[in-house]
């Protein structure tokens, strides 16, 4: 019997029919992509891995070659980049994670996906063939990852003038934090509130108030956050704090010392830290242009 559409059972599928079948094929891979990733993120998560380059490597990796084995996407390189911003969409309110943790996520998301949908591309069909070209570019990105990446010890130094003699004072005294001028520190990093302690000798305490941490999670409260300080060495011109308890960096980097030089008329800060996340040649720059900004503020704020 003839289709009422008058086509003939063995005859071609009408444009219509194969953009829907497309349509639906890509649907089905973006669902499946989104379910491995927050499998893959779950045991990652379990595992203490979500700070390595396993995580931040892996898992925009695992997205992209689900979807493309999984969907029939008239571009590999678009479909996976416009299922990781679904994913990134997702893991605020889905995993709590804070706009801050997604913005320095995503770069390196998109830069995966972007490489390994350019190779698929490329080819211009799935296959092993085509499968093993983005493979092989994941092991040598996390290999390259860590030979490659800046040392984890890092320290950087903020210099400021500081004319006059209020320098010791104001180090001594309860500091007085005013806001931020950095507009990469605006965008969602812990501001110092108030503080309390006084005192440069050793042993001296400093308990620094930060804004407390909003994630996107859905229904999750406000974090409070705080830093406690103490003097660990005091010389001419010269006083290092040591971070006893932090809850406002933990989540991104080991802060461990913060020096204060002065004399001359200027003021440095030199913030030495961890660094805890990996890729090394993704996020050490990276943290080490936040902390620099950092080290700036506190400059700025005692040079007053």
């Amino acid at each position: 019997m003839d289709d009422p559409s008058g086509r003939s059972p063995d005859s071609e599928p009408l444009p219509e029919d194969r953009t829907e079948r497309r349509a639906r094929w890509n649907l089905a891979g973006l669902l499946l992509a989104l379910f491995v990733a927050l499998l893959l993120y779950r045991v990652l998560h379990a595992g203490h891995l979500e700070e390595t380059t396993l995580f931040y490597v892996g898992l925009p990796a695992v997205i992209a070659i689900t979807v493309v084995l999984t969907s029939k996407p008239r571009s590999a390189t678009g479909a996976i980049l416009a299922t990781i911003t679904v994913a990134l969409a997702f893991a605020g309110p889905l995993l709590g994670e804070g706009i801050v943790c997604l913005l320095f996520a995503a770069p390196l998301f998109y830069l995966v996906g972007l490489l390994i949908g350019a190779v698929i591309d490329y080819f211009d069909r799935r296959g092993p063939h085509a499968l093993a070209a983005p493979l092989v570019l994941l092991t040598l990105v996390a290999v390259g990852a860590e030979v490659a990446g800046p040392a984890r010890d890092n320290a950087v130094t903020a210099v400021r003038a500081a004319p006059g003699t209020g320098t010791e004072q104001a180090l001594a005294a309860v500091p007085r934090f005013g806001p931020f001028e950095s507009a990469f520190l605006k965008i969602g990093f812990p501001r110092p509130l108030a503080a309390t302690g006084t005192g440069l000798e050793v042993g001296a305490l400093r308990e620094i108030t930060f804004n407390p941490r909003r994630s996107l999670g859905i229904g999750a409260l406000p974090e409070p956050r705080s830093m406690t300080l103490r003097v660990k060495e005091r010389g001419p011109g010269r006083v290092t704090f040591s971070v006893v308890r932090d809850t406002t960096l933990t989540r991104w980097l080991d802060l461990r010392e913060a020096e204060f030089t002065w004399g001359n008329g200027r003021l440095a800060v030199a913030l030495r830290y961890r660094r805890t996340f990996d890729p090394g040649w993704y996020f050490g720059p990276l943290q080490r242009y936040a902390v620099g900004q950092a080290a700036d503020y506190l400059a700025g704020t005692f040079a007053r």
